[in-house]
């Protein structure tokens, strides 16, 4: 481990005081760090102690990345550390934080660089992209999950999807969520989906306030291909977003197409929990905030 790149949520590490923590400490351990701001914030405002690079240039070279923030910060740059094949490792200074691996009184765990104490864990993630006509018009690569939606007036969209080509499954009612397994205990689980375990190559299909006495969560084999399509929704406004991000505006006749992506996002483990431990604790800790 020679060289990190750091990634700091201004919003959330204010005056970056957890990255400048973690500049300690690698310090100490003689491993180069690079401070870049993908959240594109007000330089004014940030330390000036410190120096930052243009992401592109901290990448290169670089065996890690750590993103500080909460698992919005993760997701951000999933995509990214998956593209240059850099393990990513999370450090929550949000709410629950699900995907982050350490909290920020964890940050002595992280002088097991040094020596190796650690292991990689590989997370499937989907390709998604929209077709219109022959054109594709939107693509995107997620680590936690793609949801079609509908606008902000409260009417039933209406949604065919078709499995390998095959009818399979028609939706009415608020939409519907494409998930990962790292995805299942995000906005699929709020929504009726199950819990799968982060390491399963699973897709799975949880419709979103569906109006049907029948409707269920589908978990899928990872080779499936889904296609959907907006049907005889009118003047209704259907959207996609992938991972949180900004919503694109389907329109009759567009095809989403859903299936597992080649890239994988690698998550640096530290930690000596499982998966169940950790989600057992969130679980414990969300219950309490209510």
């Amino acid at each position: 481990m020679k060289k990190v790149v750091l990634c700091p949520n201004p919003y959330r590490d204010r005056q970056l005081a957890t990255t400048k923590n973690v500049c300690r400490i690698l310090d100490d351990l003689g491993i180069e760090a690079a401070i870049t701001l993908p959240f594109h914030p007000d330089l004014s405002e940030m330390p000036k102690e410190l120096t930052y690079q243009p992401l592109k240039a901290a990448l290169k070279g670089a065996d890690l990345m750590i993103a500080f923030g909460g698992d919005g910060s993760i997701l951000h740059l999933a995509k990214t550390a998956a593209m240059h094949r850099i393990p990513i490792l999370g450090i929550n200074l949000g709410n629950l934080g699900y995907i982050a691996e350490l909290e920020s009184g964890d940050l002595e765990l992280l002088r097991k660089l040094k020596n190796g104490q650690l292991r990689r864990e590989a997370r499937m993630m989907l390709d998604v992209r929209v077709f219109r006509g022959e054109k594709q018009v939107y693509s995107e690569v997620v680590l936690n999950d793609a949801v079609i939606t509908k606008g902000a007036v409260a009417r039933v969209i209406k949604l065919q999807m078709y499995l390998n080509q095959r009818e399979f499954l028609r939706i009415g009612g608020d939409g519907v969520i494409f998930a990962t397994p790292t995805g299942s205990t995000a906005y699929s689980l709020s929504a009726g989906g199950p819990v799968v375990d982060p390491a399963a190559q699973n897709i799975l299909i949880t419709p979103i306030c569906a109006h049907s006495l029948i409707s269920s969560s589908y978990v899928l084999g990872p080779d499936q291909v889904i296609e959907i399509q907006s049907v005889n929704n009118g003047k209704k406004t259907v959207y996609l977003s992938s991972d949180g991000g900004k919503a694109f505006v389907l329109r009759e006749g567009d095809r989403v197409v859903v299936r597992r992506s080649r890239h994988i996002t690698e998550l640096l483990k530290l930690k000596d929990c499982s998966f169940y431990e950790t989600l057992r604790k969130k679980m414990a800790d969300r219950e309490m905030r209510k």
